[in-house]
């Protein structure tokens, strides 16, 4: 199995990379863009084959390590 974890800054955290992407989108002309957040993706292969069990062991990477969950959010798929 796959798991693909997604993790994001919580909305009202500030984002300084996005700013900085956002502001260097501008420099070349992408006007269009009004805000940027940036984030991490990380994909695991795991050995689990109950895909409920997987992702409640996911979640406890995310929550133990993967995320610092008082700034960030997941999300979690696995396939």
């Amino acid at each position: 199995m796959k798991a693909r974890v997604t993790i994001m800054l919580k909305d009202g955290v500030l984002d300084p990379q996005g700013e900085a992407i956002r502001h260097a989108l501008g420099g070349l002309g992408h006007k269009n863009v009004s805000g940027v957040r940036q984030g991490k993706l990380i994909e695991l292969d795991l050995t689990a084959t109950d895909p409920d069990a997987a992702r409640a062991e996911v979640e406890r990477m995310c929550e133990g390590l993967l995320a610092n969950t008082v700034i960030e959010k997941y999300s979690v798929e696995i396939a």
